[in-house]
């Protein structure tokens, strides 16, 4: 029986890179557009995302920042700011639009993310099902969910708009009254999920960009 990798079903599926925070720690301003090595945050997000899915959209309600043109951007389609799951939202309704079945989401502030994220998300769930795939990992007995980074079905959209229309924010909150599957990633020397949230953070980030391999 001819038998179809990981790799060609994760092929299919879109990226959704959420990139919709007020940044307040890093005085309001679009962390996308920070510097690291000489690139935009974003150029490197995308470029570790993009060997990954189908095509990439970047969910921003700041369309008009220098830093976005170029990118396939989309706003929340919920108004109000309602967050990261507002960007799932937006996603899957993309999606829906074009015909797919599921998405991936990423931060748009996590330039470390796993280059296997997608395949291992589709190996847990399977292409096509109705599992949502959330990316973990363990700091010595504690599973720690990092619930932006998620394999999201489509059919799930409408519960999701309901859900946001009543005053659901948090994205665990939402995803655990569903079937979720907790795909976790080994930590090494560079923590897949650092983010940049604070100035010192970002000095950080690029210091490890310098020990990643050229």
């Amino acid at each position: 029986m001819h038998r179809v990798s990981t790799a060609m079903m994760s092929a299919e599926i879109p990226g959704v890179i959420l990139a919709g925070g007020a940044a307040r720690r890093m005085g309001g301003i679009d962390k996308t557009g920070l510097d690291l090595g000489g690139r935009t945050m974003l150029e490197h997000v995308h470029e570790r995302l993009r060997k990954q899915v189908s095509s990439i959209i970047i969910n921003s309600n700041e369309a008009g920042n220098d830093h976005l043109k170029g990118f396939t951007v989309k706003a929340d389609t919920v108004p109000g700011r309602a967050g990261p799951l507002a960007g799932v939202l937006t996603g899957l309704e993309w999606a829906a639009d074009h015909g797919y079945d599921q998405i991936v989401t990423v931060a748009g502030d996590t330039p470390f993310f796993p280059e296997n994220l997608v395949d291992r998300f589709v190996a847990a769930t399977g292409a096509g099902g109705e599992c949502i795939a959330l990316a973990a990992t363990r700091d010595e007995s504690i599973l720690r969910r990092h619930a932006v980074f998620g394999l999201w079905p489509v059919a799930l959209r409408h519960d999701l708009q309901h859900a946001i229309k009543t005053g659901t924010r948090k994205v665990v909150a939402w995803a655990d009254r569903h079937t979720v599957t907790n795909v976790e990633f080994i930590v090494t020397d560079i923590d897949p999920f650092f983010n940049v949230n604070s100035p010192e953070d970002l000095d950080s980030a690029r210091r490890l960009l310098g020990r990643l391999p050229s």
